[in-house]
């Protein structure tokens, strides 16, 4: 429906469909549409407080090592910042979003050392270009520093990325799947990132909105999404297969040749930063070399995941990062579960084999909460799978056990990397 016209009786009103053909409805639909609206209306409010929740549980995990870190700024007879916020950038400029910073302040390095290391700022190589632009859009406009600029760019975008998820799963399992959907991506403990200066929240927003597309075959938005977000991060090559795997059922289906329009514009994100390493370091594959060189990715096919978890199951309070790898595991084959009860639509199967694939196959960092969190689509299939809220059942209680174990995670996690505690 585009558009309604006059009321012709008391039971009946006159709707345009379409192709502009005048169509009756009543009342009683009417009202039922009038109903959804204001249903899908509290569930996105309930999913944005379930995220404001969230960064408070973030904060409160940065304020954690904020203490910390001024005890021992104490102990060391070092000056300390007058408040704690100093300390809770710090954390939130951690890890990746150091090099993230590194690209803003300037740029992508021209040549590159051979036998490079991570402990060299050229590593930034690394790192995809479309979050360091966003930010560098923001850093002009807002005062203060880029890292100040790129947290403020990630509050936004975690709430774009959850209300994009809520609207893709609405579209696929309905307004209280949704709900549910939007308030445990909020509280997972890998949305930790939503906060850090990190690209996932970007990711996460680009891939939703493209698959979102591609369910409702609009071929070029979705292909001009899924090329964002190859720009943004590796994983965002899923989306290639995405696309791919949509065409094929929209030509096998319906002859829709015009779907090819996906997967042909979806890898250019990742294409064009390719060539543009090479044109401004003058080397070829520079990122594959980064990539193998500072951080020693290789192949495991999982095996590291396997041997992580083996340590957790041998020696439990050894390492905190194989504590991680075993709960990823675990989280992992639970959503994968309520995939099976709750099958998604194939291109977004496609989007989460691939992804969880590039979780499980490099050597050196393996299953981490953050990227099953890139998943997100088995958020949607975990909310329509769970029963729907009833005070009597256990899926009230249950549900809420559930909510509040993430919310420890997430503090947890966040504290944890704070301190460089574990591998993110």
């Amino acid at each position: 429906m585009t558009s309604t016209a006059t009321e012709t009786d008391d039971t009946h009103t006159s709707d345009v469909d379409d192709e502009g053909e005048a169509i009756e409805v009543g009342e009683s639909d009417k009202t039922a549409r009038l109903e959804e609206k204001r249903a899908w209306r509290r569930a996105m409010v309930k999913g944005l407080f379930a995220y404001l929740v969230s960064r408070i549980m973030v904060l409160a995990g940065t304020g954690i090592v904020a203490a910390q870190r001024g005890v021992d700024a104490n102990v060391e007879g070092v000056a300390r910042p007058e408040g704690a916020q100093t300390f809770i950038v710090q954390v939130l400029d951690s890890w990746d979003g150091n090099w993230y910073m590194e690209i803003v302040r300037g740029g992508y390095p021209q040549r590159i050392p051979e036998n490079i290391t991570y402990f060299q700022v050229e590593a930034r190589a690394a790192f995809f270009p479309l979050y360091p632009a966003l930010v560098g859009v923001f850093d002009r406009v807002l005062p203060g520093s880029e890292v100040l600029a790129g947290i403020v760019v990630n509050a936004l975008l975690g709430a774009v990325a959850v209300l994009m998820v809520g609207l893709l799963a609405r579209t696929v399992f309905g307004i209280k799947p949704a709900e549910r959907t939007m308030v445990l991506m909020a509280m997972f403990p890998g949305a930790f990132v939503l906060s850090f200066a990190y690209s996932e929240a970007l990711l996460i927003a680009l891939a939703a909105a493209c698959l979102l597309f591609l369910y409702k075959r609009q071929w070029l938005l979705a292909g001009i999404f899924a090329a964002l977000a190859t720009a943004t991060r590796p994983n965002g090559v899923a989306l290639v297969a995405a696309c791919g795997v949509a065409a094929l059922i929209a030509i096998w289906q319906d002859r829709e040749w015009r779907s090819l329009i996906a997967p042909v514009l979806a890898p250019l994100g990742f294409i064009a930063f390719q060539w543009y390493l090479r044109v401004h370091t003058d080397e070829n594959w520079a990122w594959f070399r980064v990539q193998t060189e500072a951080w020693a990715e290789g192949t495991s096919f999982g095996a590291t995941a396997l041997q992580d978890t083996f340590g957790f199951l041998t020696h439990p309070l050894n390492s905190p990062t194989d504590v991680l790898t075993t709960t990823s595991l675990f989280a992992m084959f639970a959503l994968l579960f309520t995939a099976w009860k709750k099958r998604l639509p194939w291109p977004m199967v496609a989007y989460v084999a691939v992804v969880l694939a590039l979780m499980l196959i490099p050597e050196t960092v393996t299953a981490r909460p953050r990227f099953v969190y890139t998943a997100f689509p088995l958020f949607l299939s975990a909310g329509a799978w769970w029963p729907e809220d009833d005070e009597t059942s256990w899926s009230h209680d249950g549900w809420t056990l559930l909510i509040s174990l993430c919310a420890a995670g997430l503090v947890t996690l966040t504290a944890l990397y704070g301190v460089y505690g574990a591998i993110p």
